[in-house]
């Protein structure tokens, strides 16, 4: 243990010392010559208060990790975004940084080129990138990382997922629900390291003004037993306690008892304890780099001297900024484990059989997908109530009503290579808009790409108390972003709920919002399913006239369909025209291609819809998504007949009245856009 400890306090000085470097330096980076102005940025910019007490984490799992060789694999994450300048010299460090990024190598080099980059490193940035070692979740969702290792370790035999979270992170609620649904996951293996260094960004946290033993009874009250390491300095003897507790936790881990092992430091420790008179040490002062401005006041820079010599970077560097002594042992000890396995393969095809019911679609969808022993199954306790009494049963479901947990929980799922979905009500989905957007994020980034799909599958239109129970913002916060990996999907009967489905579980690089009905039993033409599949939209050619249209209607969602279908023989002898019905299976086709992957161009707006007719389009969401990805492209009358808030509780059949969505409303807007087509003309 002594020995471990050696290794331990070297490879956290070094981490410590390549984050100040980051943080302030652009050249001198192994303190060669004394340090002047010019070796110093102009701006430094940054995160330091979180640096020594994440990296002191980092350090051990890292080296645990080696030290099990592969017995148990020990998955780290970072739960703090601002703890990417630790990420980042962890990896510089290690070596692994090299590795992607050649021009960032183990040596004085490429600390020089990485200090000179921070905070703006290409590709990387500041914050934790899933791209290195720890980064599988992307800060910027305070609150997930407990809840996304839960995710990455459930079933997962061989893997303990050790989550680095912070103080201010336990405020949230998303964290505290976390806490609770553990007990409901059988084997997933979590030790949460908590950082508990008495501050969140701008105050005292709540976890850092209690005492040990209160700080133990409220672990034990949640269902945890808390392992409490106090660290001042970084000294051996501290390592060599915290390694002590780690393994102890980690057995008691694998075991099956939830453990969460607590480091309790000052903020920003090993930092500077005074500037000007002020003090900054235990204070939020320490958040960002106290030093701003090292380069043109003395007393700062004089102050970075000896905060960099405080890591005694000769013993841990040779002349070439290589590792030496403790410290290369440290290296050639480390271990970074992935919380990636191989995907599975996909069921056999022909795959989507007919479907009757919502019920039937979702139920024959998932068990089958269900079959190559990858699946997870989520909801906020409402499986019976969404119609789908039976998947509630099965040992790969879990319900519980907090949306937020379970959304990480499938993110940290998929990000572990496996497949899910999360089902809820489309009125309730909102409270998933920040968590969706940063996952969004994070899957355009180098390391988050080749997982399956986040899926969600969403109940429309389907509540009585519609003034409390209808809300599409979250289709249209997802559309608005313009995102290439997003698909709204919208299909208009079961046997496409099932086929749009099916592709969903089985598509990589993702998320898919599914929005459908579960009362819906209509069933419509499957003439065109192979079309709306491939393409994600098609002519309905039995509803259709065969020469150009004057008036095409576009469908999206089950209820459009239905209303269309009965709308359109009426508008067709009323005006004696020509109407053509389109039923858009994917929202984000009527988007421009050069954002959209689906979008149609020229060629195909004119194939589809017509070359000169007016469009009307008919769906559950607001208009204003449907408005955003037209951008104006349509040079032609056009009207979106959509979701409008209803100004009190009433019947769906008065709020289908109000909306416009019913054959009148559908009569009512053909007349006007005939009617402008005339006048066009």
């Amino acid at each position: 243990m002594e020995n471990d400890a050696v290794l331990a306090e070297a490879l956290w000085r070094a981490i410590c010392y390549a984050s100040v470097c980051q943080l302030h330096l652009r050249d001198n980076v192994l303190l060669s010559q004394p340090l002047t102005a010019e070796h110093v940025k102009e701006r430094p910019s940054g995160h330091w208060g979180t640096v020594p007490g994440t990296a002191f984490a980092l350090t051990h799992l890292a080296l645990a990790a080696g030290a099990l060789d592969g017995e148990v694999g020990l998955v780290p994450l970072l739960g703090a975004g601002h703890a990417g300048v630790v990420q980042l010299s962890a990896s510089w460090v290690t070596g692994e940084l090299g590795k992607l990024r050649p021009e960032f190598g183990p040596d004085a080099n490429g600390l020089r080129r990485l200090s000179r980059a921070f905070p703006d490193v290409e590709g990387l940035g500041a914050e934790v990138t899933p791209a290195l070692p720890a980064g599988a979740f992307l800060g910027g969702r305070l609150g997930g990382c407990l809840p996304f290792a839960q995710g990455v370790a459930l079933d997962a035999p061989g893997r303990v997922v050790v989550p680095v979270i912070g103080d201010g992170e336990c405020e949230t609620p998303t964290t505290a629900a976390a806490w609770l649904a553990h007990g409901d996951l059988t084997g997933a293996a979590v030790l949460p390291v908590v950082h508990v260094n008495g501050f969140r960004m701008g105050g005292s946290s709540l976890l850092g003004r209690l005492d040990d033993v209160r700080l133990r009874a409220y672990f034990a009250g949640i269902g945890w037993r808390a392992a409490i390491v106090h660290v001042t300095a970084g000294s051996q003897a501290e390592h060599a306690a915290f390694h002590a507790a780690l393994w102890d936790a980690l057995e008691a881990t694998v075991v099956g008892r939830p453990t969460a092992l607590v480091l309790r430091c000052v903020k920003g420790w090993t930092g500077p304890v005074a500037l000007g008179g002020q003090k900054l040490l235990g204070t939020p002062a320490l958040h960002k780099t106290p030093l701003t401005n090292p380069r043109a006041d003395a007393e700062q820079l004089s102050q970075l001297g000896d905060w960099l010599a405080s890591y005694r970077p000769s013993q841990l560097f040779d002349t070439r900024g290589r590792s030496r002594g403790p410290l290369a042992e440290a290296v050639a000890q480390v271990r970074w484990c992935s919380p990636l396995r191989a995907l599975s393969a996909s069921p056999d095809a022909p795959r989507v059989p007919n479907a009757v019911s919502f019920t039937s679609a979702v139920t024959g969808t998932v068990r089958r997908h269900a079959e190559r022993g990858d699946l997870l199954l989520l909801s906020p306790d409402e499986l019976a109530s969404n119609r789908l009494p039976d998947l509630a049963r099965e040992r790969w479901a879990h319900e519980l009503l907090a949306e937020e947990v379970l959304l990480e929980w499938l993110a940290g799922w998929t990000a572990s290579g496996r497949r899910g979905l999360l089902v809820s009500y489309e009125s309730f989905a909102p409270l998933l808009t920040s968590g969706l957007v940063a996952h969004i994020k994070q899957r355009r980034l180098d390391g988050a790409q080749g997982l399956p799909s986040l899926n969600v599958l969403l109940t429309s239109y389907g509540w009585h108390n519609v003034h409390t129970h209808g809300d599409p913002s979250l289709a249209t916060a997802l559309l608005a972003l313009g995102a290439p990996g997003v698909r709204v999907l919208t299909p208009a009967d079961p046997t496409r709920t099932a086929a749009v489905l099916d592709e969903a579980l089985d598509s990589v690089d993702r998320v898919n919002l599914v929005i459908t009905g579960k009362h819906n039993r209509t069933l419509h033409s499957e003439d065109s399913l192979d079309e709306e599949r491939s393409r994600g939209l098609a002519v309905w050619s039995h509803l259709s006239d065969d020469e150009e249209p004057d008036l095409t209607i576009v469908t999206a969602g089950d209820i459009p369909a239905a209303v269309a279908t009965e709308a359109v023989d009426r508008i067709r002898d009323r005006h004696r025209c020509r109407v053509r019905v389109v039923n858009l299976l994917d929202l984000t086709v009527l988007g421009a291609p050069s954002t959209w992957p689906r979008g149609l161009n020229g060629r195909e707006v004119e194939h589809y819809l017509g070359s000169h007719a007016s469009v009307l389009f008919l769906t559950l969401g607001h208009p204003a998504a449907v408005w955003g990805l037209l951008a104006g492209r349509l040079r032609r009358p056009v009207d979106v007949i959509g979701w409008q808030e209803p100004v009190g509780p009433m019947p769906q059949r008065d709020l289908a009245r109000t909306m416009g969505m019913d054959v009148s409303g559908v009569e009512r807007a053909a007349d006007l856009l005939l009617a402008s087509r005339e006048v066009v003309r």
